[in-house]
């Protein structure tokens, strides 16, 4: 069959690498793509954002599947259009990738369908915001409501902090995603992500990983989209994955079904591990990005035939097989970022992979016969081991073979584990 993929990042290199090993796929088709997805996709322009033009490309090309990698597309209605030309989607419906589009709508159907999450405000003025702040202590949870590339959410230690910014959200820092915010409990405990897929009635659960948000060395500095991670996580105990399942996931996948929003695709659960048990933190409705590169490294099951099984709402038996080893990824990043990347630096990948590891472009182009950097996050190095320690030494074994003078990484994903493990 031939498949068309959406998206130019990391995750979607990692969601093409693994697509393209499948016996099922003839042509694989990506667009917009990058660099690394031209060695095992066709790259070509095509704007999601142009249902129709997506539709006819489909229709003209046989597109038996078409993978939505990025949010955005999802959020603004992209799988509804396909579906009503009778294309076959992996990703949900508009309506329900609200789950990642609103965060006070994921807040509503928690509180609709008793799943355990933090406490929690919306704010739909700076004023009610502000009030609202007199019902929580530090620190304080601020989170714009709608898409904001994973950055749109501020813990603040001390109220002055919490009020200004406040004030930087509702005038506009973080778009129209602040047009509205979220005032949250802090939980404590340890955060881990879990992924599931589901046509709406089955679920399949789909792994576990741990990803590393700040920018900066021991989890310091401002949020990121994600600066590494590592799959499996060990935290998240099989005891601790069936209690996600029951209270979590399956509650949320049976809401959306009766309020007739039925969600089709996969759904990552971000979680607190805290000392009542695991809470939810966030939904988003797509794969994680870093955390799809380290799950399609340790993924052995035909990821195109797992994909089709729940588009096609026939994901009843369809079982996920992974590898026992750990998957770990670095993201090497350009100088700037989050803030203002620096763009344009040349990238010698050198023998990098001869190291054992698979490199994932996220944001990079070629110019004039040299790959350059092109975004904020641009590589993935990813490497497998029998534990967390393991893998973590052959990534930046590979790390370190890469010549990217204008960019920088963190030296410590996989820390706490490494730190268990030696315990």
């Amino acid at each position: 069959m031939n498949v068309l993929l959406l998206g130019s990042g990391g995750r979607e290199h990692a969601l093409a690498w693994k697509l393209a090993q499948s016996p099922k796929v003839t042509q694989l088709y990506a667009a917009p793509g990058n660099p690394g997805m031209a060695e095992c996709a066709k790259c070509l322009a095509l704007d999601a954002g142009d249902h129709g033009a997506v539709a006819t490309f489909c229709e003209a090309n046989s597109i038996a599947l078409v993978v939505i990698g990025p949010e955005a597309p999802l959020v603004d209605g992209l799988a509804d259009s396909l579906r009503e030309n009778d294309i076959a989607v992996f990703g949900p419906s508009k309506a329900a990738a609200q789950l990642e589009g609103s965060k006070g709508f994921t807040k509503d159907l928690c509180m609709r369908a008793d799943i355990p999450t933090a406490k929690y405000v919306r704010a739909d003025t700076l004023e009610a915001a502000i009030s609202a702040l007199d019902g929580f202590s530090a620190p304080f949870v601020l989170k714009a409501d709608g898409l904001a590339a994973g950055k749109g959410v501020v813990i603040a230690e001390k109220k002055e902090e919490a009020l200004a910014a406040l004030q930087g959200i509702f005038a506009g820092e973080f778009g129209e995603a602040g047009a509205s915010v979220v005032i949250e409990e802090f939980l404590e405990g340890e955060e881990a992500s879990f992924f599931a897929i589901t046509d709406g009635t089955n679920i399949l659960p789909f792994g576990s990983a741990q990803d590393h948000k700040r920018v900066g060395e021991g989890d310091t500095g401002p949020n990121t989209g994600g600066m590494g991670a590592y799959s499996p996580a060990p935290v998240l105990t099989p005891e601790l994955q069936s209690t996600v399942m029951a209270q979590i996931i399956e509650p949320t996948v049976e809401a959306m079904r009766a309020e007739g929003m039925p969600y089709s695709g996969v759904l990552y659960a971000g979680l607190m591990l805290t000392s009542e048990g695991p809470k939810l933190i966030e939904y988003n409705c797509r794969f994680g990005d870093p955390e799809c590169q380290v799950l399609m490294m340790r993924l052995e099951s035909d990821l195109a035939e797992i994909m089709l099984a729940c588009a096609s709402g026939e994901l009843a038996g369809v079982e996920a097989k992974f590898s026992k080893n750990t998957a770990l990824t670095v993201v090497m990043a350009a100088n700037g970022y989050p803030a203002t990347p620096e763009k344009g630096g040349v990238i010698d990948l050198g023998k990098a992979e001869a190291e054992g590891a698979k490199i994932f472009h996220a944001g990079t182009k070629t110019q004039d016969g040299k790959l350059i950097a092109n975004g904020g996050r641009v590589l993935n190095v990813t490497g497998m081991g029998s534990n967390v320690s393991e893998a973590q030494a052959t990534t930046y074994k590979a790390v370190k073979a890469v010549d990217f003078p204008s960019g920088f990484y963190r030296s410590d994903i996989g820390w706490r584990e490494v730190a268990r493990e030696k315990a």
